[in-house]
């Protein structure tokens, strides 16, 4: 059989369950659980594929795997995120939210629903075909708590979620994009997300004899100044990294310098190379900055997540997959300083995440993670489509030529 049947089978399949498919994911955003506790959104998961005939595997706390297809062929594997945000919905959606402070604000609803649909549409291709009809098998991996710094990445690739696989495909609902384009990209397109907690001590005392003191509040105002372009001069500004401060507290009146100050930032970068230093690097600098002041530092560093380095080989095939279902929509996508723990599968593997257009052309495009995002439906079957071309684009000779040079 031809194998680039599959894709039109599955185009097929979303077009005669498109509704059942929506309901799918309206029952999701309706049903929103936060990471770690994602529980009854596993049992959804997994009612719906042991419905379709399929055998999926309880990950150790939430989410699942399922495997389809041939296991002598080579396994490749599409990961959804399946965790909701603590923000409260404000879209006036009939399928809002039901639960108060969580809300699907990052489209993992989308990402779920696609991944889902993909493998009832296999499953159905097989009982149409036989599974011999599929050139690769196939493992989808439905993964909690993307959104939190303990991430579940880490934890699916503890439990054995990558054995075997050769190469893994994501997408990210993207509403900067028009429903319908694809947005992929070479090397990294995400950032490495740090969290940067620095606490100053000191003696304190009153604001007229700041020289019997380690003055915090000086301190504080060097660090949030001469930091971030010591950073410019010691890293190669093509590296992408970006220090911010998002908090400073610290003393209660205008006459007296306080004994504690505290700043909370991030630090981002798209290297590897700089992620895997930075908390060196910066303890470095911040000591030569503080010295003069003659306050204690006490630099607090919680490691995130490393950039998303999208494979070359990867991306060049999920952009042969992108052509193959329409030529009109392929998209460069930027480099974003945003954090996606799908980085951990490609610390491991090769693999790459595409941005899944989800605008509908209407008013001002929506940004992630807000109250009032609504995200286009019709970017489902864009997906589902998009996954079903990858698929295809591993039939026939260019499946040994793409495996061989993914795994030097």
């Amino acid at each position: 059989m031809d194998s680039a049947c599959i894709s039109t089978f599955i185009s097929g399949w979303v077009a005669e369950n498109r509704e059942e498919i929506r309901g799918w994911r309206r029952h999701l955003h309706r049903h929103p659980e936060l990471s770690h506790m994602e529980i009854a959104t596993t049992e959804f998961i997994l009612e719906k594929l042991r419905g379709a005939g399929l055998e999926p595997q309880r990950l150790p706390s939430t989410g699942a795997t399922v495997d389809i297809g041939p296991k002598d062929k080579p396994l490749i594997a599409f990961r959804g995120d399946i965790d909701a945000l603590p923000v409260t919905e404000d879209t006036g959606l009939e399928f809002s939210s039901e639960r108060p402070g969580v809300m699907h604000a990052c489209g993992h609803d989308i990402h779920t629903t696609i991944v889902l649909a993909l493998a009832v549409g296999l499953s159905e291709f097989i009982k149409t075909y036989g599974e011999d009809a599929l050139p690769v098998q196939i493992r989808i991996i439905f993964q909690p708590a993307e959104e939190v710094m303990d991430g579940g990445a880490t934890d699916v690739i503890e439990a054995g979620a990558l054995e075997d696989v050769q190469t893994i495909f994501a997408v990210h609902a993207e509403p900067k994009l028009r429903t319908g384009e694809i947005g992929i990209r070479t090397g990294a397109i995400t950032s490495a997300s740090d969290v940067v907690e620095i606490v100053l001590r000191g003696n304190g005392g009153h604001t007229s004899r700041p020289h019997l003191t380690a003055d915090l509040v000086y301190a504080a105002g060097r660090i949030i100044t001469e930091l971030p372009g010591l950073l410019a001069r010691r890293l190669d500004p093509r590296s992408g990294t970006v220090l911010a401060f998002g908090a400073v507290n610290g003393g209660s009146t205008f006459n007296a310098i306080p004994q504690e100050v505290r700043l909370l930032g991030t630090f981002r970068t798209a290297q590897v190379g700089v992620w895997r230093q930075g908390e060196q690097l910066l303890r470095e600098l911040l000591e030569s900055i503080v010295a003069p002041t003659q306050a204690e530092m006490e630099l607090r560093y919680t490691k995130g997540v490393p950039p998303v380095m999208n494979d070359d080989v990867a991306t060049a095939l999920l952009a042969q997959a992108v052509k193959a279902t329409d030529p009109h929509a392929l998209r460069e996508a930027p480099q974003s300083s945003g954090g996606e723990d799908f980085s951990w599968y490609l610390e491991h593997i090769p693999g790459t995440m595409a941005r899944l257009g989800a605008w509908n052309g209407q008013g001002e495009k929506p940004d992630l993670h807000q109250p009032d995002i609504v995200l286009d439906e019709r970017c489902i079957g864009v997906g589902i489509r998009l996954f079903a071309g990858v698929i295809d684009q591993f039939g026939g000779a260019s499946e040994g030529d793409y495996l061989s040079s993914a795994h030097p």
